[in-house]
Formats: C-alpha cells, sequence, structure tokens
C-alpha cells in the first residue's frame, strides 16, 4: 500500500491516541486502533516478525525485511504510542484528577459506539457468536470487578507482567492498564514512565515484544479463521467493560501507593443521584451526557470517514 507522508502522520496521530488510551485504567489501546481502521493491519505487520522477516535481513538485507513488517506503518503507530504515553500521561492525569467524571463519560460513549460499530460488521448472528459476545462480556466485567494483588517487583516479573499486558492493550475491550492494575504494577511502571528508569522500562519493554509477537499470531489466525466470532468476542469485551468507565463511583476502600499518596483500590458503580448524596457534591449529570454523546460521535465520524476513503 502507497501512503504518503500526511497518511504517515495520520497513522502517528491513530498511535498517539492508542497510546493515551493505554495509560487509562478502563480503556483499550486496541479500541483505538479498531475504530480507526488499523487494528488488522497493525496485527498483521506485527505478527510478520517471524523467521521470514530474520531470513531476508541476512540474505537480502535491510529493505527487504523492512518491507516484510511493514516497517514504516510500525514506526509510524509505535512512535505515536511512545509520544502521547510520555507526554500525555501527566496531562490525562490531571484530567482525571479534576475532570474525573467527564473523561470517564467520554470514554463510555467511545465504547458503546465502538461496540455498535463492531457488532454491525457481524454478518452472521448465530448462537456462536451470541455466546462468545455473551462470554466476553462476563469476562470483561469479572475483570472490571476483580481486586488488584499486591506482587513482587522482581525482573522477571516484571518482564512477565509486561507480556501479559501487552495482549491485553491490543485487544478492543480489554484494558492494559487495568491488568497492570490487578496484577500490582500500574502505579510502578507509571512512576518507572515518569522518572526514565531505563532498566524497569527496558525489561517491561522485552517482555512486551515477546508478549505481542507470540499473541498476533493467535489474534491474526482468529480474524483469518473465525472473523464473526473473533468480532463477537470482542464486542462483549468492550460492553463488559462499560462498568470500569462508568462515571460516578463509590469508593469502598483505598490503597497507599506512596507516603502521603493514596488512590482507590475497590469502587462499585452508583447512580449519578446516589453519587450526589453520597459525596455532596455536583455529579455533573448533563456535562457528562454531552461527553458520552461526544465519544458516540467521533466513532460515527470515523465511520463515515472510513467508507469516503474506501470509496475514494
Amino acid at each position: 500500500m502507497q501512503r504518503s507522508f500526511q497518511d504517515y502522520l495520520f497513522l502517528m496521530a491513530r498511535g498517539m491516541g492508542m497510546g493515551a488510551a493505554d495509560v487509562i485504567p478502563g480503556v483499550s489501546g486496541g479500541t483505538i486502533a479498531f475504530i480507526t481502521g488499523i487494528y488488522q493491519e497493525l496485527v498483521n505487520s506485527i505478527r510478520s516478525v517471524n523467521t521470514a522477516f530474520f531470513r531476508l535481513l541476512f540474505s537480502k538485507g535491510i529493505p527487504a525485511a523492512w518491507k516484510h513488517v511493514n516497517g514504516t506503518f510500525l514506526v509510524s503507530v509505535l512512535g505515536g504510542i511512545l509520544v502521547s504515553i510520555f507526554s500525555l500521561a501527566r496531562l490525562l492525569s490531571w484530567l482525571l484528577a479534576h475532570y474525573q467524571a467527564l473523561v470517564w463519560a467520554f470514554f463510555f460513549g467511545l465504547i458503546v459506539g465502538s461496540a455498535l460499530f463492531i457488532g454491525r460488521k457481524i454478518t452472521a448472528w448465530n448462537l456462536p457468536a451470541i455466546l462468545l459476545l455473551l462470554g466476553g462480556t462476563g469476562a470483561a466485567y469479572l475483570v472490571t470487578i476483580s481486586t488488584p494483588a499486591t506482587t513482587t517487583e522482581a525482573w522477571w516479573f516484571i518482564f512477565l507482567t509486561g507480556s501479559i499486558a501487552i495482549c491485553a492493550m491490543i485487544l478492543p475491550g480489554i484494558s492494559g492498564s487495568f491488568i497492570l492494575l490487578l496484577l500490582g504494577k500500574y502505579e510502578f511502571m507509571m512512576h518507572a514512565v515518569r522518572d526514565l528508569k531505563a532498566d524497569i522500562l527496558a525489561v517491561f519493554a522485552l517482555g512486551c515484544l515477546a508478549g505481542i509477537i507470540a499473541f498476533s499470531h493467535v489474534i491474526s489466525w482468529l480474524f483469518r479463521k473465525y472473523p464473526d466470532a473473533t468480532m463477537a468476542l470482542l464486542a462483549g469485551f468492550m460492553i463488559g467493560s462499560l462498568n470500569k468507565l462508568w462515571p460516578w463511583k463509590e469508593v469502598l476502600s483505598f490503597r497507599e501507593i506512596s507516603p502521603g499518596e493514596i488512590i482507590p483500590l475497590a469502587e462499585r458503580s452508583i447512580s449519578p443521584a446516589r453519587f450526589e448524596a453520597l459525596y455532596q457534591t455536583d455529579p455533573m449529570l448533563w456535562q457528562a451526557l454531552a461527553c458520552a454523546v461526544a465519544g458516540m460521535a467521533i466513532i460515527f465520524l470515523f465511520e463515515r470517514a472510513g467508507k469516503k476513503h474506501r470509496h475514494a
């Protein structure tokens, strides 16, 4: 596929959207890749880092190997992800600290729109597809209500954490950041990014590389052999993750991550009225609804843009 410089800038922007999503527990970078139309190309490009890649690298050189893995596409998307993680992480943290309900509402609308978008792409709603939709919904919901664990900071576990989290990060509906939270390593890795701890970041990156290369083969095979069933499962993951993105939460317990710094440990979704009564604060219902509608509208605009691009 021939792309212009402008096309690669747009790819980098999509990567930035993925990176922004990946730093928020509850939102998947894979979802952003899916709704922006680069998901399958991303998975197939990652899958191309195989033995054929290394044979080409040593027999025909870097240009042939680069073309084999769709290198410029991967670098554009990965570059956007890294720029976003290292530059937008603090902005998103600030927004969540000051406008949490509105941020969650926006992503809630984004995921609702994404689930509808994927659902419309399923050509045959048969019993297996329905069962996978329900199974994916249930699995993702159970993830959202799980309690984070306390785990070791040994390098082998950081490597394992990276390999598990990256698989979730490229699955629409399953948040890699929330998997980090469940494994007790979300704050640990955010601090490593903030403080540029090279050794920890390198071990985590190696784990991510091993996990994503292995998992990309699985997800690519599923899309090739069972496209409807796979998309039904992914739609279920998205629906189940909505519990985590519900804007109004009651905090059931807290955890101290550093002296004087505490974060919610366990939460449950409540109504806006209950939130107002419990915390004596404005639930910002209408503003949250507007943000949710904006999130859904973005999916609609992406879909229309995609259709125009295909018909051009």
